[in-house]
């Protein structure tokens, strides 16, 4: 088997894409989040490392992060993931697994930096069609909770949900089912790569305003806080 990383969100497509790849011919030996410096938290998803490192034991994989100051330069954040990548292959790693779905540019620009840095790309779930993902998500009797959503296309009664058939079906229709394009994110806490479930609680909801640059109103996020 060949050795992999999994590049971990903490969210449901990470979740069914490492299910996806721990029934194939790899053997994902991390799981690896970048967290920001400041809250010591995932972007967006914004679950703090206590959280990821229960996830982990949870699932039994080693949890590997990158702390990073996002007011530094993107050049600073290409070098520091090429010395992480360099690690990894000092591991006998050179497979690096992604979660995406559909997003081309994305998933370009990952398999150029991985390749850049002498290791493969690999997308479980490349094209699979939305509904199939989230059935097999919740056939599979994975858990999760909406942790993150964006208020320009869902109100903030989304976030703190738990997702299941309900909250897919009150999704408005403009609203990707899966959030690929960022309309919400979430955090896995059971389902089949876990050896038990994940203990949380939900103690706040809050938003963060996001300025334009151009002047535009300003993008409104709400969040759940998980402990």
């Amino acid at each position: 088997m060949r050795k992999a990383y999994f590049n971990w969100s903490s969210g449901k497509d990470s979740a069914l894409a490492l299910y996806y790849a721990m029934q194939s011919n790899y053997h994902v030996s991390a799981l690896f989040s970048v967290i920001k410096k400041e809250t010591a938290k995932i972007a967006m998803h914004e679950i703090s490392l206590a959280l990821l490192k229960r996830q982990a034991e949870a699932i039994g994989i080693p949890l590997i992060t990158l702390a990073f100051d996002t007011l530094q330069p993107t050049a600073a954040y290409t070098s520091a993931m090429q010395r992480q990548m360099d690690y990894f292959k000092q591991q006998d790693i050179h497979v690096a697994i992604f979660g995406d779905l559909y997003l081309e540019q994305l998933k370009k620009n990952r398999e150029h930096n991985c390749n850049a840095a002498g290791m493969s790309a690999v997308f479980p779930l490349w094209k699979i069609p939305q509904e199939q993902i989230m059935s097999e998500f919740l056939h599979l009797g994975f858990k999760a909770i909406v942790t993150c959503i964006d208020n320009a296309v869902l109100d903030k009664s989304f976030v703190g949900r738990i997702i299941d058939e309900t909250f897919l079906n009150d999704l408005p229709s403009n609203v990707d089912i899966c959030g690929e394009n960022g309309e919400y994110h979430s955090f896995v806490f059971d389902g089949p790569i876990f050896k038990h479930p994940v203990q949380f609680k939900l103690v706040n909801k809050y938003y963060t305003d996001y300025s334009n640059a151009d002047g535009t109103p300003p993008n409104r996020f709400w969040y759940a806080e998980l402990k």
